[in-house]
C-alpha cells in the first residue's frame, strides 16, 4: 500500500468486510501514480447513508489528496459497494489524466518534448 487511506463513516456503521474491500479497489489505483507521488498520495473515503423518498441512498465519497492537486469523486447509488465500485472507476479516469498532465510538465521543465 502506497496511499496512506483515511476511511470515514458519515453517521453510518464502516464493518470490517467494507473496509477491506474500499482498501482493495484503491489500492489498484496505485498503478496509476508515480513512484515519487506515491510516496505523498493520501486518501480520505467518506461513506455515508441516507434515506429517502425512493428509499435508500448510499454515497461513497473519495477525496484524493496529490502533490499539486487534489482529486474528488462522489457517488450515490442504492448500494454502498456498488458505489465504491463507481467511484474507483471515476478515480481512475481522473488519476490517468493526472499522470499524462503531470508527467508532459514534468518532461518540459526537464526539456524533453513529448
Amino acid at each position: 500500500m502506497a496511499a496512506k487511506l483515511d476511511i470515514h463513516g458519515v453517521h453510518f456503521e464502516v464493518d470490517e468486510n467494507l473496509q477491506k474491500y474500499i482498501t482493495k479497489k484503491i489500492n489498484k489505483l496505485d498503478k496509476y501514480l508515480s513512484p515519487e507521488t506515491k510516496g505523498s498520495a493520501h486518501a480520505e473515503i467518506f461513506l455515508s447513508e441516507t434515506k429517502a423518498r425512493s428509499g435508500k441512498v448510499c454515497e461513497c465519497e473519495v477525496v484524493y489528496h496529490l502533490p499539486k492537486d487534489n482529486i474528488r469523486v462522489k457517488e450515490g447509488t442504492i448500494n454502498i459497494y456498488a458505489a465504491v465500485d463507481i467511484v474507483e472507476e471515476k478515480l481512475k479516469q481522473s488519476l490517468k489524466k493526472y499522470k499524462d498532465l503531470h508527467h508532459v510538465l514534468y518532461s518540459r521543465t526537464l526539456g524533453h518534448t513529448s
